[in-house]
């Protein structure tokens, strides 16, 4: 699978390859068991007495007078449509009044509405929302087409990556959890694999993935810890949504507290194996570049580009949580609230967590990710940090020995300064 996917710095022939290679190897065989272990049964549906359907309106009709929103801005609709598949396809059908301020429907337009199970419901039909999976197979077809465009093979490779995430969360992780099987464990395995998938599948099975898996990985073992630590300090419940009073009630297996703490883990993955990718391929590329690089100064300047790396991407974290709770906070701030109550109230704490904890493992997998890194792609040394380049081959007559290179300012100035003093005192010559 690697290789097509050879690099100039994966040619460094490294001490620790047999190493790394055995963490790694141990890390697959634990997800791979870990996983048959955990693997659910399909779980039970919840039955919701309703069935969706696509259909089409045909009409659009005015509401009577005594059905009309008391609200002006509101707009009160009776549409006429057709089902276009399940038992009643083809026939036409009128709806309950729908209720919008923004929703305007026009003859042709295709919407989702839910079918009662009950053959005698005095309601046949009403309207559960609109058709909308045409534009977004467009926006996937738009959004393939730029990462093959400008990714190519890699690209390719990267949304097959992708559809593996999709498929350990649709076929393993969702079910597990649905079954009753703790989250928390359900998420390490889910994690675990969707990051041996995404980086092998995409940038090969090479040293340097190797070193970033472990690396985000790590990184995952100390988000994992935080987050249990400070969830259970807060005393969160996990019941900060419809959804999840639903669920509890609906499936009574679900541990809702425990679905917190997974959704923090598989969280902060995306950003993880971004920052650990980055730090490994920094490292080795240095030291393709210099195979005398000292480990210390390989670790240094890759941590240099580190900190630029983890401030833009803390910043990303930061601003995509408070852009996804914007409709929240400014309920708060209509209400009245100051920041400290708006922060104390769980539906905004339990988001603060999930930033900062996410945010802390994603600085600590810099550090720890190029340490490693650096240890990885490095000879054995002779003397101090110092790496010893034997001479050429006899075979190579003629060819002058190779040399590790010194310092680029330091020849310069000593050769200026014999100049120099050659000026100054001509007698010296």
């Amino acid at each position: 699978m690697g290789a097509g996917h050879s690099h100039t710095h994966e040619t460094v022939e490294t001490p620790w390859r047999t190493p790394v290679a055995v963490a790694v190897g141990l890390l697959v065989a634990a997800t791979i068991v870990a996983a048959l272990v955990l693997w659910p049964a399909r779980p039970d549906q919840i039955d919701q007495g309703t069935e969706l359907y696509d259909a089409t309106v045909t009409a659009r009709l005015e509401c009577p007078p005594d059905r009309a929103a008391s609200n002006p801005d509101i707009s009160c609709e009776i549409l006429q449509i057709e089902v276009l598949d399940g038992p009643d396809a083809g026939q036409l059908f009128e709806l309950p009044p729908v209720y919008d301020a923004q929703t305007i429907f026009e003859a042709g337009d295709d919407i989702v509405v839910a079918g009662s199970a009950s053959l005698d419901a005095p309601v046949r039909y009403s309207f559960a929302d609109r058709q909308r999976l045409a534009t977004l197979v467009t926006l996937a077809i738009l959004f393939a087409g730029a990462v093959i465009l400008l990714g190519r093979e890699r690209g390719f490779l990267a949304l097959f990556g992708l559809a593996g995430s999709a498929a350990v969360l649709g076929f393993f992780a969702l079910p597990a959890i649905l079954a009753g099987t703790p989250p928390l464990a359900v998420a390490l395995v889910s994690a675990s694999a969707i990051a041996i998938i995404a980086m092998f599948l995409t940038h090969g099975v090479t040293m340097m993935t190797s070193v970033a898996l472990l690396g985000t990985v790590s990184a995952l073992a100390l988000t994992t810890t935080l987050g249990w630590l400070f969830i259970s300090l807060a005393q969160f419940t996990g019941f900060t949504s419809d959804e999840a009073f639903y669920l509890a009630a609906a499936s009574g297996t679900v541990d809702v507290r425990g679905l917190l703490l997974a959704g923090l883990v598989i969280g902060a993955l995306g950003a993880l194996d971004d920052m650990t990718l980055t730090q490994a391929s920094l490292a080795f590329e240095l030291r393709s570049a210099d195979p005398s690089m000292p480990r210390f100064e390989i670790f240094s300047r890759a941590m240099r580009v580190g900190r630029d790396h983890v401030g833009a991407t803390v910043n990303t974290l930061v601003l995509a949580y408070a852009g996804a709770s914007l409709p929240l906070l400014l309920l708060f701030v209509v209400g009245g609230r100051g920041w400290a109550d708006v922060a104390n109230s769980e539906l905004v704490a339990t988001e603060i967590v999930r930033t900062l904890v996410g945010s802390i493992g994603l600085v600590a997998s810099v550090p720890l990710t190029t340490w490693l890194a650096a240890w990885a792609v490095r000879a054995p040394e002779t003397s101090g940090d110092e790496l010893a380049v034997p001479s050429a081959p006899s075979t190579q007559a003629g060819r002058p020995p190779l040399r590790k290179p010194a310092d680029d300012a330091a020849p310069t100035r000593s050769l200026r300064d014999r100049l120099r003093a050659d000026v100054d005192d001509p007698s010296d010559t």
